[in-house]
């Protein structure tokens, strides 16, 4: 199946847990949050690299030069069990050559809205919002 991905998780001790991808990248997650960003918080850098990378590309195919891309996401939790997000907001800064509104506006609304795998992947009710500042 070349659609399946693996991913092996070792216990490190206390509540953190060491995964290791395919070509042996490791990342490190610790549900206390104290040795390495925790499995809500991993969720959100998640969904902002995988934003990220669509949002580059497709400005990449708008013939924009990024010079600057940055992201923070906010997810606002159920306060009761399973505590899932229940929205998500990402406020997005960029500055690049041949970037204007219209183009940045574009890259991200086709990012969340059809190709935003990581966020399709959670609750369908989950609505995602964001905000833009483009800069000079």
């Amino acid at each position: 199946m070349s659609n399946l991905r693996t991913i092996d998780v070792e216990w490190q001790g206390g509540m953190r847990f060491q995964g290791t991808g395919p070509g042996g990248a490791k990342c490190l997650v610790d549900a206390d949050g104290k040795d390495a960003v925790g499995p809500m918080l991993m969720l959100l850098l998640a969904a902002a690299g995988c934003t990220g990378a669509d949002v580059v590309s497709i400005l990449e195919k708008m013939q924009v030069k990024l010079r600057k891309y940055r992201m923070q996401l906010k997810g606002l939790r159920a306060e009761d069990h399973p505590k899932r997000y229940l929205s998500i907001h990402l406020a997005v800064t960029m500055a690049g050559d041949g970037l204007d509104e219209a183009k940045a506006r574009r890259a991200i609304e086709l990012s969340l809205g059809k190709y935003l795998w990581v966020m399709k992947s959670l609750a369908p009710d989950t609505p995602v919002t964001y905000d833009l500042t483009l800069e000079a």
